[in-house]
């Protein structure tokens, strides 16, 4: 009855954070605002720096598309080997700084830990952050510490939450005091909703604070009212939530991609596409083919250049010396402005973006009436993504080693 009370309240109740003691970024009302109180919203591509190093050509790459953030994915010397060195962090976070990108970085090998062979754990994620800890320390401006990738496959969430709670534990008493960012299990899309429900607890168990979550919106997230419904319950109890990897498709179940982007511009939440470059046998994963940012892919074209893709509404870090956004002054409309004869002028200025359809789409049909269209300052519109998603199974199948491997 205890345990049942308990997990209701949790999942139902806006969360009252503690006093910060953070450094450098941290969570501030639900969001992840930087040193200064400036709100940032990670709009970033997953990078596989790990298994490419030499591929240093990416990071203005990745800035030079617009992004603001990128994740790079690091080996820990458990399924991959050997483990990514001080040398490599601190490389890693300088090509970052160099390139004016928030740097987040994750332990990679905890993927699919009960599922996958040789997968670690996220106390054995821990340790490995504590021994690359110089490489780390006065970075918390910089980057965010993503402390294990994917930690759990399907049906291995009991253990989830006291297990993400005593990660955050240790890496506050071994002196981190960066942001940390911690992954869903199912492997990353919380199919269980341990994440969802857990995530007041698991946040207040942080002395500072400065935890937001990560769910990875694949297969399981195939319409656009799962991805709503998920984002929502977040922002709804202000508690702060990123799209750490997402695409446009899936062998087992279409993403819901176009919904992903669009509810992450409604909500201001942060989202970082997977990936750049380098899916051996799942090209259709890669932005750039051969990581050329002239040879772009369907992915990267929609993406890149889509409707509420990468370059909608971001912003450079202001420790980068981004200028702060100021506030838009809202347009004082005449009554003549409503007139029908107002209105089709307005509707001709300001043009319906029209949404490509992702593979797999069954098509949409952007539209609204004229006095909406007269009414938008701005000259926004939103689109609302009807695609009847065929039935899938919600079993998804992961990546080993950059490669989708059927379970």
């Amino acid at each position: 009855m205890g345990a049942t009370l308990l997990a209701f309240l949790a999942s139902n109740f806006v969360f009252a954070q503690p006093a910060h003691a953070a450094t450098g970024m941290r969570v501030q009302n639900g969001r992840l605002v930087e040193a200064n109180g400036h709100d940032l919203v990670l709009r970033g591509i997953n990078h596989a720096y790990t298994w490419y190093p030499g591929q240093t050509g990416s990071f203005p790459a990745i800035k030079a598309v617009g992004a603001n953030s990128v994740r790079l994915s690091l080996a820990i010397g458990h399924r991959w080997k050997p483990a990514s060195s001080v040398a490599d962090v601190s490389a890693a976070i300088l090509l970052c700084k160099q390139n004016r990108l928030i740097c987040v970085l994750d332990a990679h090998d905890t993927m699919g830990y009960g599922q996958q062979e040789g997968a670690a754990t996220i106390d054995q994620a821990v340790d490995y952050w504590i021994s690359v800890r110089s490489a780390l320390v006065g970075q918390e401006n910089y980057v965010i510490l993503n402390v294990a990738d994917e930690p759990f496959g399907y049906n291995r969430f009991t253990t989830w939450t006291q297990d993400t709670i005593k990660a955050i534990g240790r890496l506050r008493a071994a002196g981190f005091q960066h942001t940390l960012m911690v992954d869903a299990p199912d492997w990353g899309q919380d199919q269980s909703f341990t994440m969802r429900d857990s995530a007041p607890l698991v946040l207040a168990a942080d002395p500072s604070g400065n935890t937001i979550f990560d769910v990875h919106m694949y297969g399981v997230f195939n319409t656009p009212a799962k991805v709503q419904a998920y984002l929502r319950s977040f922002v709804n109890r202000r508690l702060p939530i990123v799209v750490g990897e997402f695409s446009s498709d899936h062998p087992y179940g279409k993403p819901a991609d176009d919904a992903i982007m669009q509810y992450a511009q409604t909500y201001s939440v942060g989202y970082l596409g997977w990936s750049w470059s380098g899916n051996t046998e799942a090209a259709y994963l890669d932005m750039v083919k051969n990581f050329n940012p002239n040879l772009r892919t369907p992915w990267g074209v929609r993406f890149l250049s889509g409707v509420n893709g990468l370059r909608t509404n971001v912003q450079e870090a202001t420790i980068f010396g981004g200028s702060v956004r100021k506030a838009t002054t809202k347009k004082k409309w005449k009554w003549s402005d409503l007139w029908p004869w107002s209105m089709s002028r307005a509707t001709a200025a300001r043009p319906f973006p029209s949404w490509p359809a992702s593979p797999g789409a069954t098509g949409v049909s952007p539209s609204a009436p004229p006095l909406a269209a007269a009414l938008q300052s701005r000259g926004t519109a939103r689109s609302r993504d009807r695609a009847n998603r065929s039935s899938v199974a919600q079993v998804t199948t992961r990546r080993a080693a950059w490669v989708f491997v059927p379970r």
